[in-house]
């Protein structure tokens, strides 16, 4: 009973996020250190379990002490918000957008009382949510705001490959005009506070430039001058290691090879394109993905928040094609951040 509870909203049903959840937990070793709680509707869940042909026991329950949390029995807190008979794969809804909102809501509720210990998140879609009644640009602005949480920012991590954004899903003209340096000194501290949390004592942080080559020197573009540079002095005077600008071409090679452990990353595309570079595996031969690793932790936050760092992908629902990689990755995540 010493083993953290890890509540997972399982996701978009219409995708790949009851899929990669129900096999994910097809994993002894999981069950040695947490104790999984699947937020998502039981019908949906013991679906995934018949096309993903697994042999579990499903046990719809109201709330965690309900739970067997044993392999071979996943425990879902049943919250029937899926007629079956308006489902379908590969479709964007209101009613699984809806539902996918609902999943998150009820793991922060869960969170926030102290009644799971962490939370991990299956993916949802932006235009599904949106056509739900829920107007959030992504999960990182629906935790922020059921928490109450003002300062926050999304950290993406594969093994020590770590990126953390100033900016996320805004236009690049509004990603510009957020770059302030009081923004910056925030997402610097809180790069610095988790990754302490993570066991790294004394962490090296690189933050990038805007503009190419970082703006030489104002040759194509002042951010640097007048907000990257004073933020990182005013980090450095608080005692953490941080330095840049660095133009965010070539940082990500040091990263790699071990001179940094984070990348702070002015924008959206910035820090996500390399994470998933080296993250995402396509096979050209067999015109296949082969596996995806990488989780997303959002960072500020009242509660332990870790997810996939993948999307929806309808077009693989309910087909049982689905990699469960990042989905295993960021329980072990979250159970890792629990100790700390």
């Amino acid at each position: 009973m010493d083993k953290p509870i890890i509540a997972i909203s399982a996701g978009d049903p219409a995708g790949i996020g009851p899929e990669v959840t129900v096999k994910a937990l097809d994993d002894p070793a999981l069950y040695e250190s947490c104790r999984p709680l699947v937020i998502c509707d039981a019908q949906i869940i013991g679906q995934a379990l018949r096309f993903c042909r697994l042999n579990f026991k499903l046990n719809p329950i109201d709330g965690p002490e309900q739970g067997v949390f044993s392999y071979g029995t996943i425990d879902v807190l049943d919250m029937s918000n899926i007629d079956m008979d308006e489902f379908s794969f590969n479709k964007i809804s209101a009613m699984t957008g809806r539902a996918s909102v609902e999943y998150v809501k009820k793991a922060i509720e869960l969170a926030m009382l102290r009644q799971v210990d962490a939370m991990v998140t299956g993916p949802i879609h932006k235009e599904a949510i949106q056509l739900g009644g829920y107007h959030f640009a992504g999960h990182t602005e629906i935790l922020a705001h059921y928490t109450n949480t003002t300062r926050y920012a999304m950290m993406l991590v594969d093994e020590d490959f770590r990126v953390v954004h100033v900016n996320t899903h805004v236009s690049m003209l509004e990603s510009i005009k957020r770059i302030t340096r009081e923004r910056i000194v925030n997402v610097i501290q809180l790069a610095d506070e988790a990754l302490k949390k993570m066991g790294i004592l004394q962490p090296r942080i690189a933050v990038n430039g805007l503009n190419p080559h970082a703006g030489e020197n104002g040759l194509f573009g002042d951010e640097e001058i007048n907000h990257i540079l004073p933020a990182i002095l005013e980090a450095q005077s608080m005692g953490i290691q941080a330095d840049g600008p660095h133009p965010p071409d070539t940082v990500f090679p040091k990263m790699r090879g071990g001179q940094y452990d984070v990348v702070v990353c002015m924008y959206h595309d910035q820090g996500h394109i390399p994470l998933k570079l080296l993250g995402f595996h396509y096979n050209r031969q067999k015109e296949k993905w082969e596996g995806m690793s990488g989780v997303n932790i959002t960072l500020g936050l009242p509660i332990i928040r870790v997810s996939v760092d993948h999307g929806t992908a309808f077009d693989k629902g309910g087909k049982g094609e689905a990699d469960p990689g990042s989905m295993k990755q960021a329980i072990r995540y979250a159970t890792s951040l629990t100790k700390n």
